[in-house]
């Protein structure tokens, strides 16, 4: 059986609903350290240098969000299969 529930709410509502902690105030502070060290960098090079220090994990953690949305993409190209092809298993 398959049941689909809609719920039309804010992001800040759903934020609160599911007690996820408010990191507005973290969010601008790291957007505006990234944004003063990327005026800094003059050539591509130091750009990548900087992403890799400045990003959660690194050059890893910017590897594996991408694989992230690559398999998202497929699962969503494929109409909700996984990205090895084979259907979910709906129970």
């Amino acid at each position: 059986m398959k049941v689909n529930v809609e719920v039309e709410c804010s992001p800040e509502e759903a934020r609160r609903f599911l007690g996820l902690p408010d990191v507005t105030k973290a969010n601008e502070v790291y957007v505006d350290a990234l944004t003063n060290a990327m005026k800094g960098a003059g050539n591509f090079d130091q750009l990548q240098e900087l992403t890799k220090q400045i990003a959660p994990m690194g050059e890893f953690g910017l590897k594996m969000f991408q694989q992230f949305i690559e398999s998202g993409v497929a699962m969503a190209m494929s109409g909700g299969n996984s990205p090895s092809g084979k259907p979910k298993n709906d129970k």
